[in-house]
């Protein structure tokens, strides 16, 4: 906390804050810590304490408030968990006066074969618990955090009973002790058993902060399922990766955000450092990585289709860089026809637009040479990301191609600018879906 900078309250201070996710802390004048908030826009929710018409609590927590101190954070998840550990260790007055419930919230995991997750108000020492998280300041996004957690690591909010609940018909409780405690096998009952409490373990690691042993631990069991030629469970895991990658990414134990509170600048840094890497053993690259573009098409059985550019810098997204593109060519279903189209018409604004020093497309060899074969007299390297287990698509002389599993913190950053382009790309796609629906 001591590296924290604080910053006397301005409106050219506020005017500077970042969009980005993460805390803000508000100090008196004597450099007391007042009240610590979490937000997924850091400016936004600043600049909503100044506005007129504030609750009487709140403006006598402004009127107090002298110096401000932000630290940028990557997720809502990680921006619930640091949160708690500054409420919890800087016991600030007015957390306790805004919040919106009577008593903060807790996680607790029961001590039980069958391990419940569940919230609580307060701590009673007549429980017993295999684990116990909090407080939190607010239940609404604690029980949105419990929900995206759940979509990933099923579990259970009940006793065994009679039969399966509601939620193991959602697959939300899967497998739903009610149904494993009924299966005689017992082969069968402690394999099950084993998967529901592996899906208690992840959780006490999420809300831990443990996410890069998480992380490390399903990528081993998806390598083990896939050496074993079990795909199928394989793709489960992926799919459990990805997930968590959206509402983590990156993975960074939460109390290096105090230790650094500019720690996603140095992240960054790594993350371009760490692509930088591999890519240098295939690309001469004498200015770095500062300018990476990422393109996704976007189309619904060939219905009007776009594409998208988006474009980070230094690791960061610079919307001034975006494009979409309306794509022209009549066979809209073809991705391939649809990127060599894009490729085309981006050629010919290197002057207006600048040149990117790498293009990562979404997709596989076919989405990569097709792009590249444009981009060739360009000498702009143009790689690919593919979905199965995260592949690096590398073109090579003689179409050829190398492909390289990444798992780092380069990983991050590709995934980070693929989920962009794709969000970029169909939300262009619906706006033309929805005009034409328009008479």
């Amino acid at each position: 906390m001591q590296k924290l900078k604080k910053q006397k309250i301005t409106r050219k201070l506020i005017s500077r804050i970042p969009l980005d996710p993460g805390i803000y802390i508000f100090w008196d004048e004597k450099g007391k810590p007042i009240y610590v908030g979490k937000s997924l826009s850091l400016k936004g929710r600043v600049k909503s304490y100044f506005l007129k018409n504030l609750a009487p609590k709140t403006a006598q927590m402004v009127r107090q408030a002298f110096y401000l101190s932000t630290i940028r954070v990557n997720s809502e998840l990680e921006a619930l968990l640091l949160e708690a550990r500054l409420v919890n260790k800087l016991q600030t007055k007015f957390n306790s006066q805004l919040k919106d419930d009577k008593h903060p919230l807790y996680i607790r995991i029961t001590a039980s074969e069958f391990p419940q997750v569940l919230t609580a108000r307060k701590i009673d020492s007549h429980e017993k618990n295999l684990a116990f998280f909090g407080p939190y300041p607010s239940s609404k996004n604690v029980k949105n955090v419990l929900k995206m957690l759940r979509s990933i690591f099923p579990y259970a909010q009940h006793k065994p009973g009679k039969r399966g609940c509601f939620y193991s018909q959602i697959r939300l409780c899967n497998p739903c002790p009610s149904q494993i405690v009924k299966i005689k096998d017992d082969k069968v009952y402690f394999r099950l058993r084993k998967n529901y409490r592996k899906n208690i373990t992840n959780i006490k690691w999420v809300l831990s902060g443990k996410l890069g042993k998480l992380r490390n631990s399903l990528n081993k069991q998806m390598d083990g399922y896939s050496k074993e030629e079990n795909f199928e469970e394989a793709v489960i895991i992926r799919d459990r990766l990805r997930l968590l990658d959206y509402i983590t990414q990156p993975i960074t134990p939460i109390q290096e955000f105090l230790k650094n509170p500019n720690l996603v600048v140095d992240i960054r840094q790594e993350e371009i450092s760490a692509l930088e890497e591999i890519l240098s053993q295939f690309y001469n690259l004498p200015d770095g990585l500062r300018r990476i573009e990422c393109y996704d098409v976007a189309h619904i059985s060939g219905a009007k289709p776009t594409a998208s550019m988006v474009t980070f810098i230094n690791g960061e997204a610079d919307k001034t860089f975006y494009r979409h593109f309306r794509i022209r060519q009549e066979k809209g279903a073809d991705d391939i026809a649809s990127l060599r189209e894009v490729a085309k018409r981006r050629i010919k604004h290197f002057s207006d637009w600048g040149i990117p020093n790498l293009i990562l497309v979404d997709g596989g060899r076919g989405q990569v040479n097709v792009f590249n074969s444009v981009m060739q007299e360009s000498n702009i390297p143009v790689v690919g990301l593919a979905k199965r287990f995260e592949t690096l698509i590398i073109p090579q002389p003689s179409s050829l191609f190398k492909e390289i599993r990444v798992t780092g913190s380069e990983l991050n950053l590709l995934q980070r600018l693929r989920n962009e382009a794709h969000r970029f790309a169909r939300r262009y796609h619906h706006k033309l879906i929805q005009k034409s629906l328009i008479p």
